[in-house]
């Protein structure tokens, strides 16, 4: 299929501004380690009532260095960083083989901030994929057989097809996890919190890995 592309600009979007009228950052009392300073801000997001805190925008790079971004959602946080899952023959995934570094960021508006981390990419162990797959609704295991990800498509019907034939198929027993779907985990190189401030003087803190320590700094916003 191919679409008409015309000159003529659909929205101006010049005119909407907010005043972020929320409260500061002080690099005085933000915690020691990134990922105690990111569990007390998500504990706060939690309470804001925002659909899915744990969405990010993830973005990559192919071998060229052509960047691409989409909506993933961040399923496990630890000390190594940041988790999420895909079919790994997904673009995304071929973005991350080729050139295995990425940046997420967290948009919490309700809040007006922002987490936004930068770092080397690597696969999960397969032990821990088969533990989060199996954590997912039957539905959703189905899926990752049924969906080839990022492939082009004929029609829904297609897809639907391929799903209901792999629900026959599994009908009597566990869904077991495809080889080709996965987790990857975003090493934390940078982390920085953003928060929104009037005049557009925000407060932007970024942790830096010192290998077993963090630097510290504010940066001009």
């Amino acid at each position: 299929m191919v679409a008409n592309r015309g000159s003529t600009p659909l929205m101006e979007l010049s005119a909407l501004r907010d005043k972020y009228q929320n409260r500061g950052l002080d690099l005085a009392e933000v915690a020691t380690s990134p990922l105690d300073q990111f569990a007390t801000w998500y504990a706060e997001i939690q309470g804001s009532g925002l659909h899915e805190p744990n969405t990010v925008v993830l973005a990559t790079a192919d071998s060229r260095g052509r960047p691409s971004t989409r909506h993933v959602l961040v399923k496990q946080v630890d000390a190594h960083g940041f988790s999420f899952f895909t079919n790994y023959t997904s673009a995304k995934a071929q973005d991350l083989t080729a050139n295995p570094w990425a940046s997420i960021v967290f948009t919490w508006s309700e809040l007006a901030r922002q987490v936004i981390v930068n770092g080397p990419v690597e696969r999960i162990d397969e032990a821990a994929s088969d533990a989060y797959y199996a954590s997912r609704p039957r539905t959703s295991q189905l899926g990752a057989w049924a969906s080839h990800q990022s492939q082009p498509l004929n029609s829904r019907a297609e897809l639907e097809d391929r799903y209901e034939d792999y629900a026959e198929l599994h009908a009597l027993n566990d869904v077991p996890r495809p080889a080709h779907w996965g987790g990857f985990r975003v090493g934390i190189e940078t982390i920085e919190f953003w928060q929104g401030r009037p005049n557009r003087m925000h407060d932007r803190i970024r942790y830096r890995s010192r290998g077993t320590s963090w630097s510290v700094e504010r940066l001009n916003p």
